[in-house]
């Protein structure tokens, strides 16, 4: 184990449709780099993930979003899927936990279609991002730049386009938070 991350507390916020490699892949990588992993939800218990649009397995929640504090977290991952940032960007909370990241300066990772939460919370104006390619109009129409590269790194934002590009995303965050 490594222990560039150790110290380190790292919030991820997904729900049920989370893409579980993208949830399962970072944080694999960032435990294994030493920090200490609060799965996030706007719901208890646990939650659903998919590979793709089958069913996977399930994940406990340590904590809802909604009584959370940015300030306990050192950076937020934000898994993709379809339907889990479609669900969590209609929830005040979440959009707001996001937004303090933001605000704060602090680290906030998205891959795939995750940063819909990014435009909900209305954060990408001026930023150069990457997504699924379906996200790029709801970036460039938040005021943001979309590129399509494996992973981007602009200001807090990290963000990487899909399930192939989990390596470069998750040692991209490990080598963010670790600075």
């Amino acid at each position: 184990m490594s222990t560039a991350l150790k110290g380190k507390k790292i919030a991820f916020l997904a729900t049920d449709g989370v893409e579980q490699v993208e949830l399962t892949a970072p944080r694999e990588a960032l435990e294994k780099a030493g920090a200490d992993i609060d799965l996030l939800s706007i719901k208890e218990g646990s939650i659903d993930g998919y590979h793709h649009l089958d069913k996977g397995d399930p994940f406990k929640v340590d904590k809802l979003v909604s009584d959370a504090e940015s300030g306990d977290y050192d950076a937020l991952v934000l898994p993709g899927g379809v339907a889990n940032p479609d669900a969590l960007r209609q929830d005040h909370a979440a959009v707001a936990f996001v937004r303090d990241f933001v605000d704060a300066g602090k680290p906030v990772a998205a891959i795939c279609h995750a940063p819909w939460l990014l435009v909900e919370a209305n954060v990408v104006r001026g930023h150069t991002l990457t997504s699924f390619p379906s996200v790029k109009t709801d970036i460039v129409n938040a005021g943001g730049h979309w590129v399509d590269e494996q992973v981007c790194h602009d200001g807090p934002l990290i963000t990487s386009r899909n399930p192939g590009d989990l390596d470069a995303f998750s040692n991209r965050i490990i080598e963010v938070v670790g600075r």
